[in-house]
Order: C-alpha cells, then sequence, then structure tokens
C-alpha cells in the first residue's frame, strides 16, 4: 500500500512539473515578440530604429529656418554633382527629404564617397540626417546619372539665433590611383566613416 502511495505523489509531482513547464512556455512564447520588437529598436534592426526617429521630434511651428545645399565632386573624382534643390525652408522637428544629381562623365566605372558638412558648426550636432546617400559608397557605371535622396529633421532644440544652415557635400574618389589618374587625391581616411564624420563640427 506504502508502495502505491508513494508512487502517486510521484506521479502528481510529474504532473505539476509538466504543467508549471507549460505554463513557463506559454509566458515566453507571449513574451518573444515584444521583446523581439525591443532588441530591434535597440539595436536598429530591421528599419525600426529609423521609424522611431521619424516620429520622435514635435514640429514647432513658430520658427522657420532656413537650409542651403551646396555639392561639389573634388578633382579626383570627375563626376557632376549637384543639389536638386538649393534652398528651403523648414519648421525644426519637421521631416524633409531632398535630392542630389550625380552623374559619371567618364568611360570608366568610379565609386564615390560623398563627405557631409554642416555649418554652423554649433548646429551640427541638431541636423539629424536619418537617409542620406553618404551613408554608403556610390558606384556608377560609364554615363550613368541617378537622383540621391537626403532625409533630414532639426531638432527643436537648436539655438534660437540660428536661422540659416547649410549642408555641403564633398564627393571622393576612394581609389586612389583613379584618383592620381585624374589629378587629385582620393578619400580621406575620415570618409570610409561618414555617417559619423563631420567636417565643420561633428553632424549626424
Amino acid at each position: 500500500m506504502t508502495e502505491v502511495k508513494n508512487s502517486a505523489g510521484a506521479v502528481r509531482r510529474t504532473a505539476m512539473k509538466l504543467a508549471l513547464v507549460a505554463v513557463g512556455m506559454f509566458g515566453f512564447g507571449y513574451l518573444l515578440v515584444p521583446l523581439y520588437d525591443l532588441a530591434c529598436q535597440a539595436l536598429g534592426i530591421n528599419g525600426k530604429t529609423g521609424r522611431v526617429e521619424a516620429v520622435a521630434t514635435t514640429v514647432d511651428a513658430t520658427r522657420t529656418i532656413t537650409i542651403e545645399f551646396t555639392g561639389h565632386a573634388t578633382t579626383g573624382l570627375p563626376w557632376e554633382f549637384r543639389p536638386m534643390t538649393k534652398r528651403i525652408d523648414v519648421h525644426p522637428g519637421e521631416m524633409v527629404l531632398v535630392k542630389y544629381y550625380v552623374r559619371n562623365t567618364t568611360d570608366q566605372r568610379l565609386i564615390g564617397q560623398a563627405v557631409p558638412s554642416v555649418a554652423p558648426n554649433r548646429a551640427a550636432p541638431y541636423f539629424k540626417k536619418i537617409e542620406c546617400f553618404c551613408f554608403t559608397r556610390q558606384e556608377l557605371k560609364p554615363g550613368e546619372s541617378r537622383e540621391m535622396p537626403v532625409q533630414f529633421t532639426l531638432l527643436p532644440d537648436v539655438a534660437p539665433d540660428v536661422t540659416t544652415i547649410t549642408l555641403a557635400y564633398s564627393f571622393f574618389n576612394v581609389d586612389k590611383v583613379s584618383a592620381q589618374k585624374y589629378g587629385g587625391d582620393s578619400a580621406p581616411d575620415a570618409a570610409h566613416d561618414a555617417r559619423t564624420h563631420g567636417a565643420a563640427g561633428g553632424n549626424s
């Protein structure tokens, strides 16, 4: 009789453990999606960081700031390169999309890297690019042209006396031999990390 009771108790304990495991697995499965979303948001996977940045700021409609756009290809990169919009008025916190035009004027395949700068320097930390052709190298076939987007926003806490900001790009040939062939220099080392490079004060 004692053995039967012990056996029944063991069965109940095993059943209880299995039930707890099942509940735990259900809870983990329920939390898996939000945990994954949090991980993606923290690591910038699947574009979630970009979407958060796109809605994180409040538009200050009481202020207007003029943004001027310039750009040039350096001597070692014989490309036609220019902003398609030269000037625009924006509100701090507003999402803005503009484009630059580039064309390879040679009969050779060339790879360029754009290096951005923002003036005045003190406005650079508040100029946030969401999308930019400067984040990656650009490869153009002979005679190829393209329009390249830049999406950005100005943080609302930019200094009140800043009324005009200039976003400028310098396009460099990433190949030293090719750049010298065209009489210029190749991209500086800083150009290979254009996402964080700020020639005029650490713009993002």
